[in-house]
């Protein structure tokens, strides 16, 4: 019989659902106003500066933009005067520096905006006072946010830099108001702390590379390339009582323990169906509250798992992109806690059903708003798709394995290669008519299109291409959907800045080298169209074995990307190590995304990162069937025993006998595997290095982890539900979003 537990009550809010943005009708009820109307009314940004800066102030920002260079003491404090009499009158009381060191997270430290003055009398007078200079930079104590052996610890020093690129914001919480102001975090000597800056190094450099060859094949009035992103962002959300009765999730943000309920995703019932009302309470709350901010939020639905809901936003500029997914992510567990949910942004929270990723849309666009990756409505626009697109497979082949180490963290290792996530090996899907496209041109010879709405290109011996022509392939890592490229591999809880800043750089290190072949090509070719179908017909072939549009969950494809000598790293472990080769990370030096030494200090982190990581994991797990299983099983075994002996005097037949028998091996296995885990715990720290440390943990207490965790879902199925301690799958999945 199922008995009822505190943590399975459905908890419902006490707070009202309704955002800070509806209104109150007098009949009691709440009417949400239209979004243009409240569309980032927290924010401050250019359009803002414009109408209230003085003309001379804004010109010096937007050339300040333009060209990289420092705003003089005048702007500078002409646009704090304008930013605190806006903030303040939203009633924001402190202000901080908003920026997102290498620890997942982002940081901030709050100022009041108050100052004192002294009048003639001694009297105190406080005011509202916010300076150039506290806006353009602040010193944080750095001494405590990991740097990777840039700095020693005593060197605390460190400094935060307004972005304005950035939109200003503020927070508005449930205990005040906050000014947010997007920086970047940086050393005493000038070393980048943060994910923001090699991001915001790697557009400047992708934009100056892009443009080059945009000017060599012809388009000569080409004065930006802007790289944008739409993220996709997955997550679960499950009831809070849930959550709190759960040391693993408390302690990880996942189960490490759990049986497979008897439903899952197998009926295929949740993806894309009708939102479960307290979901979408939520789902409401959070879109409102991110519009408040300026956040693009543009799509809501149900994904795969059961309890598993995606938000996806329009397409932006990666800086503000990847600061609005960060922004994002907050808000979700903040407004979720409100809802009496928690949300799980890590990538498997759940065993043996679907994990949650952020897929990167990622494309080019010109200063005209042209997307590079676009076919378009004349010859030279569809020539200048096919090149980008093949510059964009030789930047992906080169570099598979760089892109595949800043995608890995121990939470993608467990939900790359199934469960609808794509595998660890890096490939290109281009779909059917591209990849016939290029085949053509590889060989030299016309392809015949049948697609509606064809497209020629106009040049001979160029094949047709079909305008809007796609296919989807879910198991793709690196997939054309359209007019993007689509990186699925990327984890639900990564910063996208880091592998965004990656992909950005080897793309426009393609496009130099790109530019370079095809003068070459220039001087020996009569026509611009013929040399850039050669540089095409020349990349096509030279990285064709980055493309692949079959299955890549097969064993085949395994063997196939063996053969053809891609880079196969299952685990973050061995993919770490390719950011300790010089020359698989030569080009985000030559590119100046990173330093040696920045990128070494990455390395550093990720290591240190991996490894504290899952040894807090482990030792939860420990802890769990310590203090949760393995007394529920005694408990088990006890009353068995109890009950077999009164069963015994009326003749209790042997396969009662035997269930006994299988629990205490049962009990057995999860102690012998228990203290085989702890004794690897014991000694971990005896291995010396971070590095011994890393592989210890991948290669022998992972492997003692699973074992462990294998014997106590077992257990699990064994123990009447009035005696297991912790809410099960059923539990968490099923009664959590109904209410």
């Amino acid at each position: 019989m199922f008995t009822q537990k505190p943590w399975n009550a459905v908890h419902v809010s006490s707070v009202p659902l309704t955002s800070k943005a509806s209104k109150k009708l007098s009949n009691g009820a709440h009417e949400t106003p239209p979004i243009s109307e409240y569309f980032g009314e927290l924010t401050f940004g250019l359009g803002q500066m414009r109408e209230k800066l003085p003309k001379d102030a804004y010109q010096n920002l937007i050339k300040a933009l333009d060209h990289g260079k420092k705003l003089n003491n005048e702007t500078a404090e002409a646009i704090a005067t304008v930013i605190k009499e806006w903030s303040v009158q939203k009633g924001a009381t402190h202000f901080c520096h908003w920026f997102q060191p290498m620890t997942g997270l982002t940081a901030e430290k709050h100022d009041a905006f108050i100052s004192i003055q002294h009048s003639h009398h001694s009297e105190l007078k406080v005011i509202e006072r916010f300076t150039g200079s506290q806006l353009i930079q602040g010193e944080p104590d750095a001494s405590s946010f990991p740097s990777g052996g840039m700095r020693s610890t005593f060197e605390a020093r460190g400094y935060t830099a307004w972005d304005p690129s950035s939109p200003i914001f503020i927070i508005d919480g449930e205990h005040g108001k906050t000014l947010c102001i997007p920086c970047v975090f940086f050393g005493y000597h000038g070393e980048a702390l943060d994910n923001k800056t090699p991001l915001l190094r790697s557009c400047q450099v992708l934009s100056h590379e892009a443009v080059e060859f945009l000017k060599c094949i012809g388009d000569v009035d080409a004065k930006s390339v802007t790289a944008t992103l739409g993220p996709e962002q997955e997550y679960f959300l499950i009831d809070k009582n849930h959550a709190q009765a759960r040391p693993d999730v408390v302690m990880t943000g996942r189960t490490l323990q759990g049986a497979a309920s008897p439903r899952g995703q197998q009926l295929e019932d949740h993806y894309f169906g009708s939102i479960p009302s307290r979901a979408q309470a939520f789902m409401v709350d959070l879109e409102q509250e991110l519009y408040r901010l300026g956040v693009p939020v543009k799509t809501r639905h149900n994904e795969v798992a059961p309890s598993q809901f995606e938000l996806a936003p329009i397409f932006e500029h990666v800086n503000i992109a990847a600061d609005h997914n960060t922004l994002t992510m907050e808000t979700m567990k903040r407004v979720a806690s409100r809802h009496g949910l928690v949300c799980l942004l890590n990538e498997k929270p759940f065993a043996g059903i679907n994990g949650s990723g952020k897929h990167c849309n990622w494309s080019m666009s010109n200063d005209k708003g042209e997307n590079l990756l676009d076919p378009g409505t004349t010859p030279h626009q569809n020539l200048r798709f096919l090149a980008v697109v093949s510059i964009v497979l030789q930047a992906v082949h080169r570099h598979a394995d760089v892109l595949r180490a800043a995608i890995a963290s121990p939470g993608n290792d467990h939900r790359l290669g199934g469960n609808e996530a794509p595998p660890a090996i890096i490939s290109v899907f281009l779909g059917s008519m591209l990849d016939k496209i290029f085949n053509s041109i590889e060989k030299g010879e016309a392809s015949q299109a049948t697609e509606a709405q064809i497209i020629n290109l106009g040049v001979g011996h160029i094949p047709n291409i079909s305008k809007d022509y796609t296919d989807r392939n879910r198991t793709s890592p690196f997939a054309f959907t359209g007019n993007k490229f689509e990186f699925r591999a990327v984890g639900a809880s990564a910063n996208v800045s880091v592998p965004v800043s990656i992909l950005n750089a080897a793309v426009a290190e393609s496009f130099r080298e790109a530019t370079s072949s095809l003068k070459d090509l220039l001087a020996k070719k009569k026509t611009r169209d013929e040399a850039v179908m050669e540089l095409v017909r020349e990349l096509t072939t030279a990285h064709k074995h980055i493309r692949f549009e079959g299955n890549n969950y097969s064993e085949e494809w395994k063997r196939e990307a063996q053969k053809r000598g891609l880079p196969i790293l299952n685990t973050t472990a061995e993919a770490l190590e390719v950011l300790h080769q010089e020359k698989a990370t030569e080009f985000l030096v030559t590119t100046k995304v990173l330093s040696r030494a920045e990128i070494e200090s990455r390395y550093h982190i990720a290591v240190e990162r991996y490894n504290k990581t899952l040894e807090i994991e482990l030792r939860a797990l420990s802890e769990l069937a310590a203090g949760f299983i393995i007394p529920a099983l005694e408990a088990q075994i006890k009353q068995s025993g109890e009950a077999l002996a009164v069963l015994r005097t009326q003749g209790a037949k042997a396969s009662q006998a035997k269930r006994l028998e299988a629990m205490e091996v049962s009990l057995e296995t999860i102690i012998k595997e228990q203290t085989a885990l702890n004794s690897g715990l014991e000694s971990l720290h005896q291995q010396g290095s971070e590095l011994e440390i890393m592989k210890t943990i991948s290669l022998k207490l992972t492997p003692l982890a699973h074992k462990l965790r294998a014997a106590c879902d077992e257990a699990e199925k064994r123990i009447a539900d009035n005696l297991w301690p912790l809410p099960k799958y059923r539990e968490m999945l099923f009664l959590n979003s109904q209410a």
